[in-house]
Formats: C-alpha cells, structure tokens, sequence
C-alpha cells in the first residue's frame, strides 16, 4: 500500500441501506435557487421551498455525503427522503429550538404552524 492511496471495493455501495425513503414533491417559490445539502434537516430547509413540512419530520435526503440538491424557481421535483440516523439530534440549522428529534423533548413546532421545526 502507498501512503495516501485508495483502495475501493470490487462491488458498488448501497446508499443508505435498509433505510424507508419517503418520496415528497417540492416546489421553490420563490425568486432565486435554492440548495440543501444532504444532511439538512429538510423541514428546516428554505422557507421558500414548499413540501409537507410535517411528513418530512426526522428525515433528510437520500443523496451522496456533500453533495446537494438545487431547487430552482417555481419548478416542482421530486425528492428521497430518509431519516435522519444516529443521535437523531439536530443543533444550529435554523433559529428554531434545537434539540432531540424523537422522544420526550421533541422538537418545538414552528411558529407559522407549518409542523415540526
């Protein structure tokens, strides 16, 4: 082996094995693109962006680790969405109340009424 150097597996590698994939459509409607990284929180994404907000709870894209997904104005795409895995804690995305996702303290809900922050 030389120092640096990649050794890849013969097989392809699954993305986010295993995990349920929710498929949601999305519009921006707003006046400029918008990109998500793949490991926002979705509900907490652009306001601009409109998708049930609540379905998404807990649920991020089911995209590549720092990739993104562009939203462009006023056209409707789909998305796969999956949930959000290990502590299932989200911190510092948006001014909303960070914290646990599940459990006892979930997330606080937005104050527009659009569900879960």
């Amino acid at each position: 082996m030389i120092p640096g150097e990649y050794l890849f597996a013969p097989d392809d590698i699954e993305l986010n094995a295993g995990a349920a994939v929710l498929e949601l459509d999305v519009v921006n409607t707003g006046d400029r693109p918008v990109q998500v990284g793949s490991h926002v929180h979705f509900p907490q994404s652009n306001p601009a962006l409109d998708f049930d907000r609540t379905a998404a709870h807990g649920r991020r894209l089911h995209i590549p680790a720092g990739t993104a997904v562009r939203f462009e104005p006023g056209v409707a795409q789909r998305v796969r969405l999956v949930p959000l895995r290990g502590r299932r804690e989200v911190h510092g995305l948006t001014l909303d109340a960070p914290g646990k996702l599940d459990g006892d303290e979930p997330l606080a809900r937005r104050a527009d009424g659009r569900g879960p922050a």
